[in-house]
């Protein structure tokens, strides 16, 4: 079994992989203040009870895939990987680790793990030309060629960002539940700021995506658009040039970076 871990600055995602096949799941906080000890129980509570793991830590889980947008939280999962993991394979995604993705960006060591290896797993997926829309702490834009080149992207402010932004900085608006109004004409604030947010953040993702569609190809329609990160499901509906769902699309990659680097070795 191969245990993936994707640490974004807002929520850390694990996947249990058999085989090609990603059989479990869990999400939970990031919390840069966790030592390698505290990750360490924490793993072991979610995986402890899984069928097809054993009851100690390590029992079942033959190789590890690691990617951090945190570096505190990357140091401190080395240092489980060595201790509590010592016999198991492991791939932490940094510089010299092989994904295969070549980077045009200007500086490339400033693009984000994440960002490479959601590249990787779209052009495996789906091929090339593609963007790849990331709704987390940020929502990026990455464009990647026909070739499988990462080209660069967009960034911009994340939906829950924008939401706690409203609710700190307007004097008469509050925090919301991030949910789809009635109607896009809110009939009261909550509904209007839940309608600004929500049909707001699909205008942007059809502004930019498309922007970039007709940069990366003759035909813009030849552009595959996939969306991922937690709250990709809220804009689904409404940005209508998303066309593909892949919720695991970084763990994919985390996959594909580890047979890249070590089982192919």
């Amino acid at each position: 079994m191969l245990l993936t871990i994707d640490v974004g600055n807002t929520h850390t995602v694990l996947g249990l992989f058999d085989g090609e096949e990603i059989v479990e799941h869990w999400r939970i906080s990031t919390d840069a203040r966790r030592t390698a000890d505290e990750l360490a129980v924490l793993l072991h509570g979610l995986m402890g009870t899984h069928p097809l793991l054993g009851d100690e830590l390590g029992d079942g889980v033959d190789g590890i895939s690691i990617c951090s947008t945190v570096p505190s939280v990357l140091h401190e999962l080395r240092e489980v990987t060595r201790r509590y993991y010592g016999d198991v394979p492991s791939v932490l995604v940094e510089p010299g680790v092989k994904t295969g993705v070549p980077i045009l960006a200007d500086h490339p060591k400033e693009v984000g793990a994440d960002r490479i290896i959601n590249a990787l797993a779209a052009v495996h997926l789906y091929d090339g030309p593609c963007i790849v829309v990331d709704f987390g702490t940020a929502t990026t834009f990455d464009a990647v060629s026909a070739r499988g080149e990462y080209l660069g992207g967009a960034i911009a402010p994340g939906i829950e960002i924008s939401v706690d932004a409203l609710g700190v900085r307007g004097a008469q608006l509050r925090k919301i539940e991030l949910a789809r109004p009635r109607s896009v004409i809110g009939r009261n604030t909550v509904e209007a700021m839940q309608s600004g947010i929500l049909y707001g953040f699909a205008g942007q993702v059809d502004g930019i995506g498309e922007r970039m569609a007709r940069e990366l190809a003759d035909d813009p329609d030849d552009v595959t658009v996939i969306a991922t990160g937690g709250l990709a499901p809220l804009v689904l509906g409404e940005a209508s040039i998303i066309d593909e769902h892949e919720p695991w699309l970084t763990l994919i990659g985390l996959r594909l970076v580890y047979e890249r680097n070590v089982t192919s070795s």
